[in-house]
């Protein structure tokens, strides 16, 4: 069994890097669950939403990779890089999709992948703290 801690205050993970997009991220949702729920095309709201989201995920990313740059080393590596470049690429597939798809769907995919960037963001917390194995 593996012991899991909670993040810690040294994590590059944590804090406010860590909450800034999952609140971007839960507040987007809300916009385009509302749109698509008003029958409404992803709007540009949505789509500077998502921009400013990638922003705030590239952030994260950046001081996760330079912490790893510096000797930090996170409890699951596989894990954590694969989590860390999903986080990346959700913002862009969700406005690609939303592009493609211009009805209240596309609004739909916006609510949906930025219900999920907060999950990934945690999973990537929570692999960063992991201990033994």
């Amino acid at each position: 069994m593996v012991p899991v801690t909670s993040v810690g205050a040294d994590s590059p993970v944590n804090g406010i890097v860590a909450t800034v997009p999952i609140v971007l991220s839960l507040l987007v949702a809300v916009w385009a669950l509302v749109a698509a729920v008003r029958h409404r095309p992803p709007d540009r709201v949505q789509f500077v939403g998502l921009a400013v989201l990638e922003v705030a995920l590239l952030v994260l990313s950046v001081l996760a990779l330079v912490a790893v740059g510096g000797g930090d080393r996170p409890g699951e590596p596989g894990a954590f890089f694969g989590y860390l470049v999903t986080l990346v690429c959700l913002p862009p597939l969700a406005w690609v999709l939303a592009r493609m798809e211009p009805t209240r769907w596309g609004s739909a995919i916006v609510c949906a992948v930025c219900l999920v960037a907060p999950v990934v963001v945690v999973r990537l917390q929570q692999t960063w703290e992991v201990l033994g194995g």
